[in-house]
Order: C-alpha cells, then structure tokens, then sequence
C-alpha cells in the first residue's frame, strides 16, 4: 500500500520538528573544531578556529589587521611576555604613530605618571616610585620592563586600564544598590548577565568554601575588572575620530580567553574589528605546578583564542633575592625593625635597631629606596651595606641569597 503524499509530507515535517527539539550534541569540541594532528612544541603557533599551525610572521600579519589585539598572558612567565613584545612590535611597524598599548596593571589613576613615563620624564626608580608599582600591581617589574621600555622609546601612549583598588574593595562588600550614591557614580556600565564569565567565575571559586555571598561579591568584582577596562579602551579608541587609533591590550588569560571578558564588553560599546592571541604552557617544572589553579573549568561554545603560541612557563634570569629584615621609617630614616633568620642581613651581620644610610653608596632615604635597590640583586651579587648603630657607622658586606623558607618578610 502507497503512503499518500500528504500524509508523507506531514510526517517529514514532524521529524524535522522533532529533530530541531532535540538539542542533539554539536560534533567535534566547540573549542577545538579541528585538533591538531599531533601534539604542540614549544615555540609552535596554532590558528585554533582552523586547526592549522602558521609560523609567527603569518600570524603577526593577520592580527595586526585588527583594530584591537587582545593578549591574555600568565602574569610571572617571562615567555608569555615575549609573545606581547613581538605583537606590539609588529603593531608599531605596521601602523607607526597609531598603536596604543592597554595593560590591566595600570589603574586609570596613575595616567598621569604612565604619561610621563612615555614622555621620557621619568627615571624607571622615580616612575615605580610615582606609579606606586609595588602596591598596586606588586609582580616583579622585571616581567614588563622590556615591554614599557619599547613603549617609552617608541613613544606608544601607555593606557591604564584598571578600576582602584577602593571601588574593588567597596564592591567586593556591597551591591551596586546598597554603595554609597559617590562610589556608585565611580561604577561603568555594568552587564551581570553574561552566562559564561558566571560559570567561568563559578569555576574558580569552586575551590572556596565561603557561601553564595561572598561568591556573589567575587563575581561583582570580575564584572567591575572586565567592564571599567573595556570602559577605558573604548573611551581612548573614540578620541580619534577618524577610527585610525589602534590598541594591544594586555591582560590575564581570564579577563580575555573565550571573548567574553573584556572583548565582548568592549564591542558592546564599539564594534570593531578584533582578535584574541594567547599562550599556553606546555612545558611546566615542578617548582611551578603548586603556581597552577586546579579548576574544573566548564566547556564552552568557542575557540579561547585566535591564535595560541606553545610557550614552556620560565623564571626570570638569575634567582630572586631579598635582604631579610622587616623596617619601618622613623624620623627620617629608615630602621631595621628586625631580621629574618638565616637571610642575608644576618649572615651580614645586620641588627635590629640598625639605621640603613646606603646600599652600595646609594643613599637609603625611605623604604622604597631599599626595596627598589634590593630588587635590583639576583642570587650570587654582591653588595655593600651602610648602617649606623649606637652611633657609629658600619659597612656590611651583603652576599644576596634567596631567604630560606618563610612568610611575612620584606624586602
């Protein structure tokens, strides 16, 4: 018996309702659609929407096509560094007297300084000094100075992108509704929204036992990160009326991986062209495993990046160091409040009550004087320490190692 055709023709349709009802599985793995054949070497690049390996020129010559290049880094990894350099570089070449660079480690607050900076104002101990770099952002300086020195040299306009740590604070405690009506002026456009930086967000605070408040604070606090940066990048890229002003925006894998951080926020206020370029640590030693998150991050619809550079996660050159004793500045002067057992201060012969004048003949005024100074030492330098004690001027000569085991100890 034939079926008749209308009867043939409803039941097709009915399946294909049926079928679109379904949700069936997407094939292959949204964040990955074409794996790589093999697995990735360090110092390979991978165009992970397609799948195909391209060397760095082919890479440099497609995202410098882009009006902004975002580049999530590993903040203390010297090799995710260079990967900026090279994109901010080939940016400046490309588009001279166009390219601004954005970073995360900047509040809007310290433009001034960061503007100075650029100007060539600045001594680096006087723009750390000014820019309030060990509070505010606190990661060695030696991971970002070749990148501020280009930008410097080159004249490229450093960007501070950040919000202050006072509405992070503020916001972290309170809801929107509840802050201070001054605070809340302080506050950009916010969208809590989004679904995906929520499970993101989730995600990493798994770890946390704290209950949904403090959860719920968290998540405020990344909107606030994300939304006051593409706030920023938005606001200088609209200066230039023209659409000519470019950027490359620096910042942690989180606020930039997937697109939905600062990307999406940014084209919800201009949209323009962009592209997104990462790292991933393929080779990890030992002393930096306990450095990584162990999250069970969700599964998302997309690529997390454009571009993904293979890097191994590396020290800086030379070990770091620190003196070992705790001061405080007393009149004028800095004293040594105590010192660290074991470090290099008391293999020197340092005291508690010792007013430090100079470290190799360079005046000590302040703490940050000491701390900038020290900061300069690696593992194996030598040095030499003036001190005052019971009125008389000492010379300590310092050997730098780094300080055994322990907590709370500056610089």
């Amino acid at each position: 018996m034939r079926t008749p055709w209308h009867v043939a023709v409803c039941g097709l349709a009915l399946l294909a309702l049926t079928a679109c009802t379904m949700h069936p599985t997407p094939l292959g793995n949204p964040e990955a659609p074409y794996p790589p054949p093999s697995p990735p070497r360090i110092g390979e690049i991978l165009h992970v929407p397609t799948g195909i390996a391209v060397n760095e020129a082919e890479m440099l010559a497609a995202v410098s096509d882009a009006h902004i290049v975002y580049i999530g880094e590993t903040h203390d990894n010297p090799a995710s560094h260079r990967v900026q350099l090279t994109v901010i570089e080939a940016m400046a070449e490309r588009w001279p007297g166009q390219v601004s660079l954005g970073m995360e480690m900047f509040t809007r607050k310290q433009q001034p300084v960061l503007d100075r900076w650029i100007a060539g104002e600045l001594t680096e101990k006087a723009f750390l000094k000014e820019s309030d770099w060990y509070s505010v952002w606190s990661m060695d300086f030696a991971l970002y100075r070749d990148l501020l020195i280009y930008a410097r040299d080159h004249r490229i306009p450093v960007i501070g992108l950040n919000a202050e740590k006072d509405l992070v604070k503020t916001l972290g405690h309170t809801a929107p509704a509840e802050m201070p009506e001054e605070d809340r002026q302080r506050l950009p456009e916010m969208d809590m929204t989004d679904p995906y930086q929520a499970a993101m967000v989730e995600a990493i605070y798994g770890g946390h036992a704290a209950g949904d408040n403090r959860l719920a604070g968290f998540q405020r606090v990344q909107t606030l990160w994300d939304e006051t940066m593409a706030e920023t990048i938005a606001n200088h890229l609209m200066t230039c009326l023209d659409g000519s002003r470019r950027m490359v925006v620096l910042a942690g894998g989180n606020h930039v991986r997937y697109g939905f951080g600062i990307p999406r926020r940014v084209f919800r206020r201009l949209p323009t062209s962009y592209v997104l370029v990462g790292s991933h640590e393929i080779d990890v030693p030992e002393s930096k495993k306990e450095l990584l998150m162990d999250v069970d991050m969700p599964h998302f619809p997309m690529p997390p990046y454009d571009y993904m550079v293979h890097t191994a996660y590396e020290d800086l050159p030379g070990e770091r160091v620190k003196l070992g004793v705790r001061m405080e500045e007393k009149a004028g002067k800095v004293v040594v409040r105590d010192v660290v057992p074991g470090s290099t201060a008391e293999r020197a012969g340092g005291k508690a009550g010792d007013i430090i004048l100079a470290l190799d003949s360079e005046a000590i005024a302040e703490n940050f004087d000491l701390i900038y100074a020290v900061g300069q030492k690696v593992k194996g330098d030598r040095g030499s320490l003036e001190v005052e004690r019971g009125g008389e001027k000492l010379k300590l000569d310092l050997d730098f190692q780094p300080l055994p085991k322990m907590e709370g100890h500056k610089p």
